[in-house]
């Protein structure tokens, strides 16, 4: 009976330490694997491949023959051009070309011609490559007289600038994701970005000035960090700097409602056309489709430049919040106009535009912690291969605080490489304990079995 005692708790000795060696092995393996790779390229998604091909058209035959470049309905780029030999080159390259009669240069040089006229708070103006027309619209705050001037300017320029009344107003949308607060007002959380040194939330420059306090309930007990960069207007971008430095678990997530989230992967600039997601505390999870790159409004706060015009809608409580497709971050919300029920307007601060100006990197969200499907990449089909329509936010994700990390996170956080050797060194030391007090044993059963023999 003592020696089946002994055999069961030599077995169980054995397998305690084959599997501290297996979870050990995991641990340290995983955590390895989980590292961030340095980033030599963002991820690319169709439409960006799309987008990257017309771009890159324009580019090569110039501004003078060519009128910008849109993603068609069946996902392939579309590049404007003013000739038939550059529209022949355009579909060599495998894209679509139209013939229009107005050229980039003729369109920015109209746009020029708009900024140098007396600002009018209210009104706001893109070009449209798809109607080959500079479009200007004014909101219901702009006077009869104001517009009149307006249009003035425009029929001064010629007729392929378009005018256009649009109900509401164009405000910022001054009150996101998840929620922060201030005296001054209640803003998103936009996108988690750092510096390699301390985290901050990426968000919408008229939230707040410089100095702002920010706070995760109405109470004031939980403050987030404080705004330590402001650019508006000329851009609509702010840095909030973290009370502790760090952003936290799920830093690469965005909430979208219903405790869900969408694992961010990257960085990129939209292509119009393209349809993008918007997450706000005010009106939740909004889609809808880039209109316009590089416009300009004037908000009673002041002129705001570069910003990518969409038809997704916004209400008061948006602002700063992300924007997004496919997993890949695009703009925070600016302000606009309309609203969820009636529709609208909404403009949005490109984000690698403000990373570049701030100098700071976006936190991505990490494979290996949530097992999100990687970035679709254009090598395995033609690109632009999918329609706009057909894009998604991105991979889901739960959206949890630390107590709620789930136990393959903790496995495969990167500071678990320590811990994990520890446990495979002592699991082999185990294993190499019960080996020698195994062999002590039977060394001992031997010659108490044979010393009866022994003269």
């Amino acid at each position: 009976m003592r020696h089946a005692r002994r055999r069961v708790v030599r077995r169980v000795t054995r397998l305690a330490a084959v599997g501290g060696l297996l979870l050990g092995g995991a641990m340290v393996t995983r955590a390895v694997a989980s590292e961030t790779p340095p980033i030599t390229a963002g991820p690319h998604t169709y439409a960006m491949e799309a987008g990257q091909t017309g771009a890159d058209l324009v580019s090569r035959l110039g501004s003078s023959r060519t009128a910008g470049t849109w993603i068609g309905t069946d996902g392939k780029p579309v590049v404007a051009v003013t000739d038939e030999q550059a529209a022949a080159e355009v579909r060599e390259a495998g894209a679509r070309a139209k013939v229009v009669g107005h050229s980039m240069d003729e369109l920015k040089s109209a746009t020029k011609t708009l900024r140098s006229a007396p600002r009018v708070a209210g009104t706001a103006w893109s070009m449209d490559y798809r109607t080959n027309e500079v479009v200007v619209q004014g909101d219901s705050t702009v006077s009869a007289s104001d517009w009149s001037a307006m249009t003035e300017v425009a029929d001064g320029i010629g007729g392929f600038v378009r005018m256009e009344r649009t109900e509401g107003t164009f405000t910022p949308r001054l009150n996101g994701a998840q929620p922060i607060l201030s005296t001054g007002g209640r803003c998103s959380a936009g996108f988690n970005v750092t510096n390699g040194q301390s985290d901050f939330i990426l968000t919408a420059g008229h939230c707040g000035p410089t100095g702002s306090i920010w706070f995760a309930d109405t109470g004031g007990n939980n403050q987030l960090g404080k705004t330590v960069t402001q650019s508006f207007p000329g851009d609509d971008f702010s840095l909030v700097q973290y009370a502790n430095g760090k952003a936290g678990d799920g830093a690469g997530v965005v909430f979208i409602g219903n405790g869900k989230g969408v694992q961010i992967t990257g960085a990129g600039d939209p292509s119009i056309g393209q349809r993008v997601f918007r997450s706000g505390s005010t009106s939740g999870l909004r889609d809808g489709q880039v209109t316009s790159v590089n416009a300009t409004v004037n908000y009673p706060e002041g002129t705001v430049t570069g910003l990518i015009e969409t038809n997704v809608c916004a209400e008061p409580g948006d602002s700063g919040g992300p924007m997004f497709s496919e997993g890949i971050a695009l703009g925070i919300t600016s302000g606009g106009s309309g609203d969820c029920t009636q529709g609208g307007t909404t403009f949005f601060q490109p984000v690698t535009k403000a990373l570049t100006d701030l100098g700071m990197q976006l936190i991505v969200s990490n494979p290996a912690a949530g097992g999100p499907s990687p970035a679709p990449s254009a090598t395995s089909q033609a690109q632009g291969s999918i329609a706009p329509g057909a894009a998604s936010p991105g991979s889901s994700a739960a959206v949890e605080g630390a107590q709620g990390t789930p136990l393959l996170s903790r496995l495969t956080d990167t500071r678990n490489v320590g811990p994990g050797l520890l446990v495979v060194g002592g699991s082999l030391i185990a294993l190499v304990a019960t080996r020698y007090f195994r062999s002590e044993q039977d060394r001992k059963a031997y010659q108490r079995y044979y010393s009866a023999t022994w003269g």
